[in-house]
Order: structure tokens, then C-alpha cells, then sequence
């Protein structure tokens, strides 16, 4: 198969961390050719995607991944698209995922462009109330410190767009700095923030639950350093092995076949205390955590589950 991966330069990858350095690692070990594109790469001509991609290689030593010939193919013409891109979901994202719905039917795209557009990476966990916390998404500063006294006194501030733990924010009814948090994460009532019950089970750890096509490949467990609210690994959160409660199992199963009906195939879940607060759909990171803690490789299942549509489709 061909294999093309939309992402950020090649260069930025961490061989030892990113979920995309492991799926192409286990692309290339099947025998797969690897192309890589920039968003800025692709383009519609006469309702077709193309795109100017080079071919790409990765190993284990320095450089870890090499461009070999450029050139430009149709979207059509390639097995899968995998979108890597990292958030933010901004309007270079957006037109991405517009773009691609041109190549609807031609050929597989991971995840979904309409899922993408739809599943925005906090509000997505909206779509499930009975298992995320208490939650409100406003712009409304009076309203947000009412919801916090409501729950205890103690919230998670978070921005729509944010990744990797960037602003989000722990806010106390008691704490003369909350005004100000507010009005920064809400541009002073000018942008929705979300805020979430605090859940003191965070102390214990943020699990990232990996789903493939609906059902669960795996999950690892993000302990937050002592000194920082954030468990997210690239802040310095701990990582080791776990498994799933019964409740989580049946969120799993609950919610799998849904973001599956969503064309959201390869998903991360984000679960404190049994309770969703994030489903990240973007680039779902974590595989390569999960495979040194189990000693598998679901990366590979990754890639088998991408020649079994391919070859049905």
C-alpha cells in the first residue's frame, strides 16, 4: 500500500514518543511506502485531491526519518490518508478537512473529515453526559463562578482549542485570582471556555484510553508530577500500565460504536475517576507508551486493521 501521512514537518517527530513515528515504523516494516505531506501541501483541481508529497523512511538511529523523491500524486491514487496533523483546529485544519471530502468513496481517510470538523476535542465529550463530569461551556464570567460554587467550589478552566494541557487551569471560588483566569481563558467574555468539575482522582492519574474502529486497543495511565495539576506525558506525567474498571469498559462500549458511526476510527478517550473529559480525535498520541508497557505492538494492529478496509472497500 501507499500510505500518505497530512502532518507537520517530518522533523518535528520524537522517535521514542509520537504515535505517528510508530505508524509509520510499522507501515515500513509491512512493507508499505510511506508519503508525507504538509496541509499547505494539498490542493483541488477539477474536484480532485492532490497533493505534493516526498516518500519517507524511519529508523532507529539519526536522523530517524529521510525524504527521498518529491513529487505529486492524486489522493485517489494512494490506499489510506492518515491526518496527523497536531491542534490547533484552526482554519488551515478546517480547509483541510473540507478539501478532503472531495476524495469521499476514493479512498480511506483516518480519521474522517466530517468527523474531524465535528468532533471538536472537548465539546466532542458533550455528546455524553452520563459519563463526563459536571461541565459548562460559557463566555459568561457570572455564570462560570456560579457553576464552580455549584460544584464544590473547586473547577478545571480549559480553552475549546487547547492541546497537550496548554491553559488549562484549576479555578477556586475563594481564590482572588479567578476573575482574572476567567476573563483571560474567555478574552474577557469575548470566547467560550469550557469548565469542568475539579475531580480529585487527577492526583491519581489521567488515563488515556486508545480505541480502534470502535473498541478499545488499549490504555496507559498519565501520573501528574506533584508539583503540576497537568498529567499530559510531554509536561512531565509518568506513565504506567492499567487496565479498565468495569464502569470504563462499559463508557468503552457505550461510546465506541458512535464515534466509529462518526468516521472517528483511531481515537484517544481521556478518563479521570471514571469519567470522560476529552475524546481527542485530532492525532491521538500514547501507542508507543502502550506498547513498551505491555510488551505488543498496537501500532501494528494499526496498520493491519488499514489493510483489511482497504481490501474491502
Amino acid at each position: 500500500m501507499r500510505l500518505l501521512f497530512v502532518m507537520d514537518p517530518i522533523e518535528t517527530m520524537l522517535p521514542d514518543k509520537d504515535t505517528t513515528f510508530a505508524l509509520m515504523r510499522a507501515a515500513q516494516a509491512a512493507g508499505h511506502q510511506n508519503l508525507h505531506c504538509l496541509v499547505r501541501d494539498l490542493w483541488v483541481e477539477q474536484g480532485r485531491v492532490h497533493a505534493r508529497v516526498t516518500t519517507t523512511a524511519v529508523c532507529a538511529e539519526p536522523p530517524y526519518a529521510v525524504h527521498g523523491d518529491r513529487f505529486e500524486v492524486a489522493l485517489g491514487q494512494v490506499d489510506a490518508v492518515l491526518v496527523r496533523k497536531d491542534p490547533p483546529f484552526d482554519a488551515a485544519y478546517l480547509h483541510c478537512t473540507q478539501m478532503l471530502e472531495c476524495e469521499r468513496g476514493r479512498t480511506l481517510i483516518v480519521n474522517d473529515p466530517r468527523g474531524l470538523r465535528d468532533a471538536n476535542e472537548k465539546l466532542c465529550a458533550l455528546l455524553f453526559p452520563e459519563w463526563t463530569p459536571r461541565t459548562i461551556v460559557s463566555s459568561d464570567r457570572t455564570r462560570i463562578r456560579a457553576f464552580v460554587d455549584s460544584v464544590g467550589g473547586l473547577g478545571i478552566i480549559k480553552p475549546l482549542d487547547g492541546a497537550g494541557g496548554r491553559g488549562v487551569l484549576r479555578i477556586a471560588a475563594d481564590d482572588l485570582n479567578t476573575p482574572s483566569i476567567i476573563d483571560m481563558l474567555t478574552d474577557e467574555g469575548r470566547e467560550l471556555a469550557m469548565v469542568q468539575e475539579y475531580l480529585p482522582a487527577v492526583r491519581e492519574g489521567d488515563k488515556r484510553v486508545l480505541l480502534l474502529d470502535g473498541k478499545l486497543l488499549g490504555a496507559i495511565l498519565r501520573v501528574p508530577r506533584a508539583d503540576d495539576l497537568r498529567a499530559n506525558i510531554h509536561v512531565g506525567g509518568t506513565v504506567i500500565a492499567t487496565t479498565l474498571t468495569d464502569r470504563e469498559q462499559r463508557l468503552v462500549e457505550a461510546i465506541g460504536p458512535r464515534l466509529r458511526e462518526m468516521g472517528l476510527f483511531f481515537v484517544g478517550l481521556d478518563m479521570i475517576g471514571e469519567r470522560l473529559t476529552e475524546v481527542n480525535v485530532t492525532s491521538p498520541t500514547g501507542i508507543q507508551e502502550l506498547g513498551r508497557l505491555t510488551g505488543t505492538a498496537p501500532e501494528a494492529e494499526v496498520i493491519r486493521w488499514i489493510e483489511r478496509r482497504v481490501a474491502r472497500d
